[in-house]
């Protein structure tokens, strides 16, 4: 049995990577791991494991917390901990070198999400071409009228709609960034949901749909990408006369306008496949506080009409 203190510690990283994470966690999960490591060549090639203290441990999250934000060297700090708790139970560690870390990092740029008036997504859609058969213009709409994420939209089968109720399930994602994509697991155990559609929607899919396999995914029939997608947003936006959106950016617009439109934050959450609310909160902080300042209008108005 090697002796692990004597490893430099990326390389025992490495090695925990490949024997407890590979088969175990989603690719894109595993693709966080294989990040972390090559931040660790990169900050710390030489330390070794047995040198692993609370010292070197700040010093190396102050490293990356250098060009990272707090919250991405929050990320990259959970990464490594069951790694490291594994180290020190194996007491290759004398002791837990994560006790009472401080975590830093860059001033996070201030985020502003993008997302279109009820006006202009109706402008937006009035440029889609929806002829008979599915499309890019297609998956816009359906982005559009759910607030679906891209990969789950790329998913959506046949099999997936229940037109008696105007229901779309999803359970699944496309993982479009591999050359021959595949379906794959969703997000998290949330992002598995029902969402309702509108009547309009509900009888143009249904007839979108007719004569497709139905667990054949409506929308790839070649790889795609999301750019592909956004540069067609952005000619639309631009005959349109509207502000450019992304694809994500049709997600926002999605949760802003029934924010906007009186829907409680908690059925926009389930909509969109938050894992809670405070997720739904985080995101659409400033459009909530905007609400809450409308309200508190309608509240003083109230009680000065109280006599």
């Amino acid at each position: 049995m090697p002796n692990y203190s004597e490893y430099r510690f990326h390389e025992y990283y490495k090695e925990w990577v490949d024997l407890y994470k590979v088969g175990a966690v989603r690719k894109v999960t595993l693709d966080k791991y294989k990040l972390t490591y090559k931040h660790l060549v990169k900050l710390i090639p030489d330390l070794l494991v047995c040198e692993l203290d609370r010292r070197n441990y700040q010093f190396l999250l102050n490293k990356f917390a250098e060009t990272h934000e707090k919250q991405t060297t929050l990320d990259f700090h959970h990464q490594l901990k069951g790694a490291i708790a594994d180290a020190v139970n194996d007491r290759l560690i004398e002791s837990d070198p994560t006790r009472k870390i401080v975590i830093k990092g860059k001033t996070p740029a201030e985020k502003k999400i993008k997302y279109l008036s009820q006006f202009e997504l109706q402008k937006l859609i009035e440029q889609l071409k929806l002829g008979p058969n599915p499309n890019i213009d297609w998956l816009i709409l359906l982005i559009a009228k759910t607030g679906l994420r891209f990969s789950e939209a790329l998913a959506v089968t046949p099999k997936d709609f229940d037109f008696n109720y105007q229901l779309v399930t999803i359970n699944k994602t496309w993982n479009y960034k591999e050359k021959n994509g595949s379906f794959q697991e969703t997000k998290n155990e949330s992002s598995q949901r029902k969402v309702q559609i509108d009547w309009k929607t509900n009888m143009q899919f249904a007839q979108l749909v007719s004569g497709i396999a139905e667990e054949t995914p409506i929308f790839v029939n070649k790889r795609i990408f999301n750019s592909t997608v956004n540069n067609r947003l952005r000619i639309y936006c631009g005959r349109a006369g509207i502000p450019v959106i992304s694809v994500h950016g049709l997600r926002h617009t999605h949760a802003s306008l029934l924010l906007f439109a009186g829907v409680s934050i908690a059925s926009v959450a389930r909509r969109l496949g938050h894992s809670n609310m405070t997720t739904t909160q985080q995101v659409y902080l400033h459009i909530i506080q905007e609400l809450e300042n409308q309200d508190n209008d309608k509240i003083m108005r109230y009680l000065s009409s109280l006599n």
